[in-house]
């Protein structure tokens, strides 16, 4: 494993795939080489009514901090998991709360791009570059009602095993819905399974394949673009060399 820092040329970052926590991961046999960043993005600085976060810096250590020093904005934290690079590079978030609505500005090797000149929306950015550093507007008044609100949106979603949210929302949609309304909620295969809690929850009871997984999500793919002319385009991030995504 490449630990990645500011000084690793260009050429051996291209070579390889950035990986975080691997929350939203699904691993195949054969994935391309890979990096972490360095223990030294991790990391919490307040300066100039800015906190400055580290790349590397887990989600759980974010909203404990705030919560420690009553800081507003971050309480959606609690209940995501993941490092903060992961979570720019995807404007993760739940709801309408997401990362980059109080966002100021990203570190990459480019440099500091402002908020402004990053393209974004749902569970996406154009950034292409390994994200070293975020910004964010400081704001006080840690608000533990927020905290509780996220608690009982994920209060629907299986504690088994899982990669997160199988498929994004498609536009006016649900993909949970979509995925029940063709018959695959708790269908199984192997160990794996959409989960028969959330539907759009791709879960492993225990020895799951990557294959198994891909058969899953490709089968859930062609049957709702078949009954609804909608192509689910998968939130899960997929490492395998060679894998091609499913096209009708």
């Amino acid at each position: 494993m490449l630990l990645l820092d500011a000084n690793t040329p260009a050429s051996i970052i291209e070579q390889h795939y950035l990986i975080g926590s691997c929350n939203n991961i699904l691993m195949g046999d054969n994935p391309p080489p890979l990096m972490m960043l360095s223990k030294a993005y991790d990391y919490i600085t307040i300066k100039d009514n800015t906190i400055h976060i580290g790349a590397a810096t887990p989600s759980g250590k974010i909203a404990s901090f705030c919560k420690k020093h009553n800081i507003a904005n971050f309480e959606f934290l609690s209940h995501l998991p993941g490092k903060l690079g992961g979570l720019v590079a995807m404007n993760a978030g739940m709801k309408e709360f997401e990362i980059f609505n109080h966002l100021q500005s990203v570190t990459t090797r480019s440099g500091v791009q402002p908020r402004s000149a990053i393209e974004y929306g749902y569970r996406y950015t154009n950034i292409t570059e390994p994200i070293f550093e975020a910004s964010f507007l400081l704001e006080y008044g840690y608000d533990s009602k927020r905290v509780d609100y996220f608690a009982k949106l994920r209060s629907n979603q299986p504690n088994d095993a899982s990669a997160g949210s199988c498929f994004k929302n498609p536009q006016g949609e649900y993909a949970g819905r979509l995925i029940e309304a063709v018959g695959l909620k708790g269908v199984r295969r192997g160990a794996l399974a959409f989960s028969p809690q959330h539907a759009n929850f791709l879960v492993n009871y225990g020895g799951g394949s990557f294959q198994d997984a891909i058969a899953l999500i490709e089968e859930a793919q062609k049957r709702v673009y078949e009954e609804f002319a909608i192509l689910l385009e998968c939130e899960v991030v997929i490492l395998e060399q060679g894998y091609r995504p499913y096209k009708p």
